[in-house]
């Protein structure tokens, strides 16, 4: 009788290591081929593409001045980086955008519309600390309370 509780014992072990190895196996063949600092891109939950911001050296610069504190915000729109990835034929104007933080629990949702229309100047900009933040001129992002700094996430979302 008492071996037969080891040998549950051991089973029920053995059995809690492996759904922890296959956890953890599953976490990195999600994460697979990321760099460290990279922000991944999921389109309808399917990792498509990840980048650093060194990667965006090769897109055109742009900026503005916030309206909150008359500062220069200077980096790359969105929409330039998306297009790098993705064709802009797979995105309808209501398709949604989701950019997050998860170490400020921060998160912003965008319609493609919103952020393919130039004037409103959705993009990223490198911070103090050499991370993304994304800034617009959109009322949900024009002040600095609003915007998604250390973005780790991009998900797209189309129907």
């Amino acid at each position: 009788m008492k071996r037969v509780r080891i040998w549950i014992a051991v089973a029920l072990v053995l059995g809690v290591v492996a759904i922890v190895l296959g956890v953890d196996a599953w976490q990195r063949s999600q994460a697979e081929g990321l760099l460290p600092g990279a922000v991944p891109v999921y389109l309808n939950g399917r990792l498509v593409a990840s980048f650093v911001p060194a990667d965006l050296e090769r897109l055109e610069k742009v900026s503005f001045t916030d309206a909150e504190e008359g500062k220069t915000q200077d980096g790359w729109l969105l929409v330039d980086i998306l297009s790098l990835y993705l064709e802009g034929s797979q995105l309808q104007p209501e398709a949604t955008i989701l950019v997050s933080s998860s170490s400020r629990e921060k998160s912003v949702r965008l319609t493609w519309e919103e952020v393919r229309t130039r004037e409103n100047m959705v993009m990223f900009d490198l911070s103090g600390r050499s991370t993304l933040k994304l800034v617009s001129k959109l009322e949900q992002l024009d002040t600095r309370d609003d915007w998604v700094q250390d973005v780790d996430k991009i998900e797209i979302g189309v129907r």
